[in-house]
């Protein structure tokens, strides 16, 4: 099986070839793609050496399957040649999310949706992912009526260049060019660009992905997008209103059952998720899980997640690996 890693150089593009190759992906031939200036630059895969070539050239090169992570305009640009091929894309961009009849997938929850009509599917935003993967067991037995989540975005989500401009300005330089104002000993409440309604484009899209994820649209979210100066993980704090009340116990009991999520929750021993030990795995970890006597039928939680694996990677290879589960890709 050829598969294309689209934007092979960048963090989640590489990334996302460690995930094939730890996850024993059945690559046969790997094809690195990347801009013009990285062609003919070699990457490591399975202990093999393969050149980055042109978008034009992969798609010569008919491969099955094509994990995108280069950015919305480019996958606007090439994920229909691809697809027009017979390859299948995975798209990490926001391009292509809220597209009608394109899916937007995290194949826990929402799996089941994909069919043999799916040459372009999405892979929803590294925020939205972690968060759906608590909510989805909570709405199927409560029922969500509005979420407020505030979130705790590391830099690696903006890139390697917000990464080295943070470790930078730690080092006591003046470097200042990824964001409008220091990260390092900061928090800017400022995550891609603003709207006219006041909120920033990372704030909407939690709130119409969730939404198209858990296939209800009338659930309610209202988000404050923050970046934080911490290297690698996502984290949340989310207040949930149910229509239904619930005990704590059968929340952490759903959540226990829940593939792909850890419940760490013991205050009593200092028990609760960090970015620290998240970074590096795949599962999301829920913590902090408390009744908001505030009002009725109202749930606190601390979630967290690595933005780079399942917020992004992970996820896009668990997509790939279900349509081969599913017959719609064949080996």
């Amino acid at each position: 099986m050829k598969v294309a890693v689209v934007g092979a150089t960048g963090l989640v593009g590489s990334t996302m070839m460690k995930i094939l190759e730890e996850r024993h992906f059945p690559v046969t031939e790997l094809i690195p793609v990347a801009s013009e200036k990285s062609v003919g630059s070699m990457v490591t895969f399975a202990g093999r050496q393969y050149p980055v070539v042109s978008a034009e050239t992969a798609i010569a090169m008919k491969p099955a399957i094509a994990l995108f992570s280069a950015g919305g305009s480019t996958s606007l640009q090439l994920a229909p040649l691809f697809a027009a091929a017979g390859c299948r894309v995975i798209d990490n961009s926001s391009a292509w999310r809220m597209k009608e009849g394109i899916k937007l997938v995290v194949p826990e929850v929402n799996g089941h949706v994909l069919t043999g009509d799916d040459y372009i599917i999405a892979n929803p935003n590294c925020s939205t992912i972690q968060m759906v993967m608590v909510l989805h067991p909570l709405h199927q037995r409560y029922g969500i009526k509005r979420v407020v989540v505030s979130t705790y975005q590391s830099v690696s989500g903006t890139g390697q260049k917000a990464v080295k401009e943070m470790m930078a300005q730690r080092a006591g330089l003046e470097e200042h060019s990824v964001y409008p104002h220091p990260i390092d000993m900061n928090v800017l409440p400022h995550i891609d660009v603003f709207t006219d309604n006041g909120y920033t484009k990372e704030e909407m899209k939690m709130a119409l992905e969730t939404c198209k994820i858990m296939g209800d649209d009338t659930i309610k979210v209202s988000a404050t997008a923050v970046r934080v100066p911490v290297k690698g993980g996502h984290s949340e704090s989310v207040n949930v209103e149910f229509h239904k009340d619930f005990h704590e116990e059968d929340v952490r009991h759903l959540l226990d059952n829940q593939p792909g999520v850890i419940v760490v929750d013991n205050p009593a021993m200092n028990g609760y998720p960090m970015p620290i030990e998240a970074e590096g795995k795949d599962e999301v970890f829920v913590g902090r899980i408390r009744r908001d006597y505030s009002q009725p039928n109202t749930l606190n939680c601390w979630i967290v997640a690595d933005n780079l694996r399942k917020g992004a990677a992970t996820n896009a290879v668990q997509i790939a690996k279900l349509l081969i589960a599913n017959g719609i890709v064949t080996t």
